[in-house]
């Protein structure tokens, strides 16, 4: 079934998409392409991009998709790709920050941060900051984050009845690399830690922007048949994922809750929430506390942005 409710034209209009050569993703891409945007493509490496994009062309008979390049976990990279974006378009209508990584053991980049928290986070937060101009010319635009329920629970065999939300401690929000500590470290713990940062600034930059024309949403798009979730799973489990598999959503599935939030007409002026699918849930109660929302804003503001354009709220 397809999430837009309602005919929609995006002729004229500039997407840009994260993970777009993951199953969701490459979905996410193909369908706005469909639609008559112009759908930038933020991939690892050239010949994959170029993949993607010659497979979207063929698919919807026009050849909409640009490619730029980046290691998601590098902010030189992620710079670079701000600034090629912003050479080549003058608005942007639509950001998906689609991209995300599951790591099975603890590791840091160059500058000691948590990889979840470097790719699965700080990339999507980057990206958003450094095209904000373009949002803004492009206006109305949208932001969507696709983000996991894990945050409200990160079992993961639920045979106890309570759930066990992210443990989300303040006194690790003053230094981004005490964030996901070696200490008691767990892989989906991590990952879904990196989410829900990633929920809190979008909250805390959809109310900065409220009134602007620029929207920020977020959403779990379902348990997705997609190399994370395979990746995820305990080693008990993994011989059973073929059983499980018909049970999960598939790609195609879940990209459509993505693309609800970025095309419905009826999310017009919708802003500062959380879907699980196409529904508005409530988000981890610890998500709506202002000021941890400000203390992640500003500590991920101080790590990204060069310092002449720090734009910490007090």
């Amino acid at each position: 079934m397809n999430a837009v409710t309602a005919p929609v034209d995006l002729s004229g209009k500039v997407s840009l998409v994260t993970g777009a050569t993951g199953g969701m993703g490459r979905v996410i891409a193909t369908e706005l392409a469909r639609l008559g945007s112009t759908v930038v493509i933020v991939t690892r490496s050239r010949s994959g991009g170029e993949q993607v994009r010659q497979q979207i062309a063929a698919h919807v008979g026009a050849d909409r998709v640009e490619v730029l390049t980046a290691d998601l976990a590098s902010q030189s990279d992620l710079h670079l790709v701000g600034e090629r974006f912003a050479a080549r378009h003058k608005t942007l209508h639509l950001l998906i920050n689609n991209a995300g990584a599951h790591y099975r053991a603890r590791t840091v980049d160059a500058d000691g941060v948590e990889m979840h928290v470097v790719v699965d986070y700080l990339a999507g937060f980057t990206l958003t900051n450094l095209l904000l101009d373009r949002l803004r010319a492009g206006a109305p635009s949208r932001v969507v984050n696709v983000v996991s329920a894990a945050m409200a629970d990160t079992r993961m065999v639920k045979i106890r009845r309570r759930p066990r939300p992210v443990p989300l401690d303040p006194a690790h929000l003053d230094d981004l690399r005490h964030l996901n500590p070696a200490a008691g470290f767990q892989p989906f713990t991590a990952y879904a830690t990196a989410k829900l940062l990633t929920l809190m600034s979008g909250y805390f930059l959809a109310e900065r922007l409220r009134n602007t024309g620029i929207t920020i949403n977020a959403v779990h798009p379902g348990l997705v048949a997609t190399g994370i979730a395979k990746d995820i799973a305990p080693p008990l489990i993994k011989p059973f994922l073929g059983l499980v598999r018909p049970f999960l959503r598939t790609p195609e599935q879940g990209a459509q809750a993505a693309l609800y939030l970025a095309t419905a007409p009826e999310m017009t002026g919708v802003t500062g929430r959380y879907f699980v699918r196409t529904t508005e849930n409530r988000s981890p109660q610890v998500s709506y506390n202002v000021e941890l929302q400000r203390r992640i804003w500003n500590l991920s503001v101080a790590h990204t942005a060069p310092p002449a354009t720090h734009d910490r709220m007090e």
